[in-house]
């Protein structure tokens, strides 16, 4: 399962000119095809931006993956964040897709006061949807 399964549904949810930003660990592995959008004015609202070139991402692309700081992931991914609403200041929402970013995302949510969204929450409207309450 991949929090990318929410985009489409974010991107009702946003205001029809806002942008969704999606962070990734590596977005040269992020392509279009994988956003499940098909109408090219919904995915030109989707922004793609990934922590490649920080140190959070070396660490993990060591053998054996060198263990990573909160600070330095939320580092990362805070500036990350910055480079994408400086190109593009109507992002309106934040989709990580890593699964290691939801560790961050308060930290996120505070900086930028934007909402942002992650694995997590998905897993939590998977549970909430099963007759039990639990998968």
């Amino acid at each position: 399962m991949s929090s990318l399964l929410l985009v489409p549904m974010l991107l009702r949810q946003l205001p029809p000119t806002a942008k969704l930003a999606v962070v990734t660990a590596d977005s040269t592995h992020c392509s279009e095809d994988l956003l499940g959008v098909s109408d090219p004015a919904d995915r030109s609202r989707v922004i793609i931006g990934g922590i490649e070139g920080g140190k959070a991402l070396q660490n993990e692309l060591m053998r054996p993956p060198i263990p990573t700081d909160v600070a330095v992931l939320e580092e990362d991914v805070a500036a990350c964040v910055a480079r994408l609403r400086a190109a593009h200041p109507e992002i309106a929402g934040i989709l990580f897709e890593c699964t290691g970013f939801p560790l961050v995302a308060p930290a996120i949510r505070r900086l930028t006061n934007l909402p942002v969204y992650d694995i997590t929450g998905l897993c939590r409207m998977m549970i909430a949807s099963s007759p039990e309450g639990h998968c």
